[in-house]
Formats: structure tokens, sequence, C-alpha cells
């Protein structure tokens, strides 16, 4: 398996959850990890990396600060000299049935679950395309494969990325620069923590495997699409669902 000794990664979204997990397990495998969340969230995983012999910095960047986000690679790039990896994770959800969604819930979420992909991505692709590679992951979800009721919002902006990224995929695919999507299923995080266990129940049930994921099982997904292995594999869709959706 190929190890990321030199290799520097950013991972959004790296405070908890999957982006903690993927933070970690890039960081085992040897990479520079660049850990980012708002304000000081990216700390605790960073220190932990460190702590069990591994590299990593943080960064409070809030990922639709367009301005916010320019500084910091550009940073990167003084500080690295390359940016290798990203993994554009960072994500909210803001549920609500159609009839009652705010306006405000809708921006919100496309503008952090989409549009920050955008505008990360935009802004490592100079260096990638002028080092001739580079890895990125984008971090859908299986609503946004299969929908939602209540999550319109949500699942119109993991389908995006999805488009998103075969479209980029094609444009970078000569500068040996791969973009794939991990779509997870129902994994166990802060985030379905708060679901009530009726809806765990019947989201359950629609999982032959007969479990939940774990965020390690997301992190050995995009840690093999970020690596050598992987060099051949672009504009895919690589589903950690359990057979929830296929």
């Amino acid at each position: 398996m190929s190890t990321f000794t030199g290799k520097i990664a950013i991972v959004t979204g790296a405070s908890r959850g999957i982006g903690r997990a993927i933070a970690q397990q890039l960081a085992a495998a040897g990479a520079v990890v660049v850990c980012v969340a708002r304000g000081e969230n990216a700390a605790a995983t960073a220190e932990a990396i460190r702590a069990a012999g591994g590299q990593a910095e943080a960064h409070g960047v809030d990922v639709t600060d367009a301005a916010g986000v320019d500084a910091l690679v550009g940073g990167i790039i003084e500080r690295h000299g390359r940016i290798d990896i990203l993994v554009s994770n960072a994500g909210i959800a803001r549920d609500q049935l159609m009839l009652r969604m705010k306006r405000a819930d809708w921006d919100e979420v496309i503008a952090t679950n989409l549009t920050a992909s955008f505008t990360w991505c935009q802004a490592v692709l100079k260096p990638m395309i002028r080092q001739r590679a580079g890895r990125i992951v984008a971090i859908s979800s299986v609503v946004g494969q299969m929908g939602n009721a209540g999550q319109a919002n949500y699942a119109a902006s993991k389908a995006g990325l999805i488009g998103f990224c075969k479209s980029l995929a094609r444009e970078v695919a000569s500068r040996n620069v791969t973009v794939n999507v991990v779509a997870p299923g129902l994994i166990g995080t802060d985030m379905t923590r708060t679901i009530t266990d009726n809806a765990k129940a019947d989201w359950a049930s629609q999982i032959p495997m007969g479990r939940m994921g774990t965020p390690e099982d997301v992190a050995a997904a995009v840690r093999f699409l970020a690596s050598d292995e992987a060099s051949y594999i672009t504009g895919q869709v690589l589903a950690v669902n359990g057979g929830m959706y296929m």
C-alpha cells in the first residue's frame, strides 16, 4: 500500500467525525496534514495526530470565506512548496420540509457543502497543475444519490458535488490530477446522533449489511482514492453505504 511520506494534504471539516478520521489516516500513512475547521476546532485533531507521531497543523478558516481560503492556500505553498491532496469534507445540515424551509437554510447549506468545494478546488488547482500531480476527493452523501424527505437543500448540495467533480475531473485529467467523490451512507457521527431513534431504525432497515458505518470506513475509501494505487481512477463516486443504495 502506498505511503504518503512527503505529501501535503488539506482536510476541511477536520474537527470531528469523518473529517477527523480522514486526517488521522492520512497522517498515519505519512502525510503532513493541514486540518481546517472554523475557529480553534481543528486544533484537537492536529494535537492528536502529533501525539501519535504524525505531522499536522491546524487552521481556523470558514470554508465559505473565499479570501480566507486563498490566503491559507498561499501560506501552505510558502511553507511547504506544494499541495498534493485536497479532501473537501466540510458540511452542514439544516433539515426541514420544503414548505417550511427558510431561504437562509437553503443558502447556508449550498454555500458550505457545494460552493466551498468550488472555492477550495480553484485555489489548489494552480499548484497541482504546475506540479502535474494531485488528488481531490469530495465527500458527498447517499442522500445526494437517492434523496431524502426533509433534506432538499442537503441533497441538492451533495448531488451538486457529484456533477461538479465529474466535470472537473474531465478538465484536469491530462495534468495527472484526479477528482473523485466518496458518498457515505448512515455513518455514526455527531451529526447522525441527533437523528431520532425511529428515524435511525428506519434508515437501518434499508442497510443490507445491517449496521451503520464508521468514520474509519469512509476514511479508508478516501485514503485509497488519494493513493498511488488510484492513479487511473477519476470522475468516480465510491459509495460507502453498506449496500443502502446500489
